[in-house]
C-alpha cells in the first residue's frame, strides 16, 4: 500500500514536505484537501487538523520537517541531509517561529490593525532577509554551494513573503536572496509539486 499524503497546494509547510518526498522519489497517494471541509480520515489520523499529514507503514507523520527527514532517510541522492545540523537548526528556528509570525502580520494587515506595515517589513529584513543576503553573497545556498533540506524548508515561506506585495519586494536590495529564490521558483522540483490536484473526496 502506498503512503498517503494529505496536502493543500498553497500551504508552505505542505509544499516543503512535497518537495522532499518528490526529491526522494517516494511514490504516494496524494489527497488534496479543502481547508474548510477537512476529510474525516485525515482528522482521525491527525486530530490537530493541519497539513501535511503522511500516513506510512501504520505510522502518522504530521510535522512537515519530520516528513522531510523521513523522506531523506529513504533516499538522499544529492546529500541534502549532509549538513552541520546545529547551523541548519538556527535557520529553521528563525524561519518557523519569529519569521512565520512576522509573515502572518505582514500578509494579513486587517488582523493586526494596531501594527505598522513598514515596521513589520523592517523586522523581517533584520531577522531574515539581511542574514540570508549575507550568507548567499558568498555561496549559492544557505549552508554552502550545495542545496540542502534547509534551503527547501525555508524557500516556501520566502516565496510567500515575496508574493504579499510583489512591487515592494522587487524594490528590496537583496539580489543574492532574490537569485536564490528564483532558482527554486524556476526549478523542475518546485514546479512538479505545484501541479493542481482535484479535491479528494472520502
Amino acid at each position: 500500500m502506498l503512503p498517503i499524503l494529505y496536502s493543500y497546494r498553497r500551504c508552505p509547510y505542505a509544499m516543503r514536505a512535497r518537495m522532499a518526498l518528490q526529491y526522494s522519489g517516494i511514490e504516494l497517494e496524494h489527497r488534496e484537501i479543502e481547508l474548510k471541509n477537512k476529510p474525516q480520515s485525515m482528522l482521525l489520523a491527525s486530530p490537530k487538523g493541519t497539513v501535511p499529514v503522511l500516513c506510512v507503514d501504520g505510522k502518522v507523520i504530521d510535522q512537515s520537517l519530520d516528513i522531510m527527514h523521513w523522506a531523506i532517510a529513504q533516499s538522499d541522492p544529492d546529500k541534502w541531509g549532509d549538513i552541520d545540523e546545529s547551523i541548519g537548526q538556527i535557520w529553521i528556528d528563525k524561519n518557523d517561529d519569529p519569521f512565520k509570525k512576522l509573515l502572518d502580520q505582514y500578509k494579513y494587515p486587517n488582523r493586526y490593525p494596531e501594527l505598522i506595515q513598514e515596521n513589520i517589513l523592517s523586522a523581517i529584513e533584520d531577522l531574515m532577509l539581511k542574514p540570508m543576503e549575507t550568507a548567499l553573497q558568498s555561496s549559492q545556498y544557505l549552508l554552502g554551494n550545495k542545496m540542502t533540506w534547509v534551503d527547501v524548508a525555508i524557500f516556501p515561506f520566502i516565496r510567500q513573503f515575496s508574493m504579499v506585495n510583489q512591487q515592494r519586494f522587487e524594490q528590496l536590495p537583496y539580489p543574492s536572496m532574490k537569485r536564490w529564490l528564483n532558482q527554486f521558483l524556476e526549478s523542475d522540483l518546485f514546479n512538479s509539486v505545484m501541479q493542481k490536484h482535484p479535491t479528494w473526496k472520502e
